[in-house]
Parts: structure tokens; C-alpha cells; sequence
């Protein structure tokens, strides 16, 4: 992302062993801050909601590029389409409204920290690039 443009670009720079040497150490740092945050079940609660969300968006992506690209090759195959798909949808939206429900706070923190990347995404924007 940062090569193109879309991240800071300091997180795309490469050290002599072509590793995003200061991109890793930010993540150190960040991960370093949440350990020291709180509980180990405020953080699973954190992940496990934040990564839900972007399994269900995509999944739900299968259905949109199948629907704006039905001609296109598909070497892999979707199992069960679209009814374990569908599946599994509802079931991690049904675990994500459980988890706000019942842990609303730290599901809070989670999406906010998801929710974070928005802003940071457009502020990491080139100017001269549009959105597509």
C-alpha cells in the first residue's frame, strides 16, 4: 500500500535485507501498546471482531465479483456456493452481534481501532491519486 501511494511511505521502504524494517517496528510498537492495555480477552475480543468483519466483506466479495464478472476464469472454486457462503455470513454476523451485545466495550475499541484506518487511509492519500 505505501508503494502505491495508499500509506505512509516510510512503511514501504525496504532495509538492506528487503525488509520493511521500520513498517515492522511500528507493528512492535502497536502491538506492545495493546499487550499492555488490557487482558488477553480484550484483545482476542478485539481481533476476533475486527477479523470477522473483514472475513464476512470477503466473502461477501465473492458474490459481488460474480455478479460483476460472470464470465471471468475461476481456477478456485467457492465450496458450497452460494449456500455455505450465505452460511457463513449470518453465522459471523450472528457472533458479531453477540459480541456487541455482550462485551460491548471492548467490541467498541475493536471497531475503532478498524474504524482508525479510515481516516489514516485518506491522510496517506497522494494527491494527485483518485479514488477508484
Amino acid at each position: 500500500m505505501a508503494k502505491d501511494g495508499q500509506f505512509f511511505k516510510g512503511a514501504g521502504e525496504l532495509n538492506a535485507h528487503d525488509v520493511p524494517a521500520k513498517a515492522l517496528w511500528f507493528q512492535c510498537f502497536w502491538a506492545c501498546i495493546l499487550c499492555i492495555s488490557g487482558r488477553y480477552g480484550d484483545l482476542l475480543t478485539y481481533a476476533t471482531f475486527a477479523s470477522l468483519l473483514f472475513y464476512m466483506l470477503t466473502i461477501g466479495g465473492i458474490f459481488i465479483l460474480r455478479k460483476r464478472e460472470p464470465d471471468a476464469e475461476r481456477p478456485y472454486k467457492a465450496f458450497g456456493y452460494p449456500v455455505i457462503p450465505v452460511l457463513y455470513i449470518i453465522v459471523t454476523t450472528a457472533i458479531c452481534v453477540a459480541l456487541l451485545v455482550y462485551d460491548t466495550l471492548n467490541t467498541g475499541l475493536g471497531l475503532a481501532i478498524v474504524a482508525l484506518g479510515i481516516p489514516v487511509y485518506y491522510l496517506t492519500l497522494k494527491k494527485d491519486q483518485t479514488l477508484q
